[in-house]
């Protein structure tokens, strides 16, 4: 299984970006994706999550409303659409799945199995 992230980069304040993460070697549809993020000196945080049941879709408190995370089963990509950044969105984003259908273990990184190497976000204020 391999995961590979792109999109991050440098953006003010205000701007958006969108992260992709190609998906290979798994029958994508069948498995949750996620995406997490760990800043500087913090532990890994739960971000965003979309089931292989039906599309649902969970959020963090703190990015609900800004983010948006979607998948294309047909193209094995899930993308996270990021709106109104803010310096606190710096981090180091990654890419997740697993084969996890329990909504609960959704935002649980350690029920991940598989991870991408990261891309890193930066928001200046």
């Amino acid at each position: 299984v391999q995961l590979v992230e792109s999109g991050g980069g440098l953006v003010q304040a205000g701007g958006s970006l969108s992260l992709s993460c190609a998906a290979s070697g798994l029958t994508f549809r069948y498995y949750a994706m996620a995406w997490f993020r760990q800043a500087p000196g913090k532990e890994r945080e739960f971000v965003a999550a979309i089931s292989w049941v039906g599309g649902n879709t969970y959020y963090a408190d703190s990015v609900k409303g800004r983010f948006t995370i979607s998948r294309d089963n047909a193209q094995n990509m899930v993308y996270l659409k990021m709106n109104s950044l803010e310096p606190e969105d710096t981090a180091v984003y990654y890419c997740a799945a697993d084969l996890t259908s329990d909504s609960a273990d959704l935002l649980d990184s350690t029920k991940y199995n598989y991870w991408g190497q990261g891309t890193q976000v930066t928001v200046s204020s």
